[in-house]
């Protein structure tokens, strides 16, 4: 009789998943909030434009795919979405998000002690275990979502509740 060698899937990567889950109502709110018609607005000339950011924010949880089934990502070949309208942008992320669920049910405590390389056009920038790579990530969507919220604001656009009420959600 040969023995089953499945392997489980981890603690780990669900509490990832169930943090990332957090976060995903109140990031589709914003990109929902995105005039994709300023997609080059930018608030300082140092800032990157509306669209770069936004869909940043709508990309990360691809890269977070990427991260799982790739192992790396090369910013010299990496594909970006064509997106031109708000609802493009909106389906992108939620495209993303149906991919990194099914990614991250895959993961198990070794593949999450896997490496990750980051390069740009095959040179290495940083190499780090999966698990590091996952967890920043999504700490950067987060703060990039914080990012736009600045903007959004500053288009005079409805800032979502993410934590608790905004004044444009009945808040404060």
């Amino acid at each position: 009789m040969q023995s089953s060698t499945k392997r489980s899937t981890s603690i780990i990567a669900a509490e990832y998943l169930r943090e990332l889950e957090s976060e995903v109502r109140a990031t589709r709110e914003c990109l929902e909030q995105v005039p994709m018609d300023q997609a080059d607005w930018k608030p300082h000339e140092k800032s990157m434009p509306l669209n770069y950011l936004a869909m940043m924010v709508a990309e990360i949880p691809k890269w977070i795919t990427y991260t799982i089934e790739k192992s790396e990502i090369d910013f010299g070949t990496f594909e970006h979405a064509k997106i031109s309208t708000t609802e493009e942008l909106v389906a992108a992320f939620d495209q993303n998000m149906v991919n990194v669920r099914k990614a991250i049910k895959t993961l198990t405590d070794e593949g999450l002690k896997e490496t990750f390389a980051l390069k740009n056009k095959g040179e290495l920038l940083f190499s780090s275990p999966k698990d590091e790579s996952i967890s920043q990530s999504i700490n950067h969507l987060v703060h990039h979502r914080g990012q736009l919220t600045v903007y959004l604001k500053m288009l005079d656009k409805k800032i979502p509740s993410i934590y608790g009420p905004s004044a444009d959600s009945g808040g404060f």
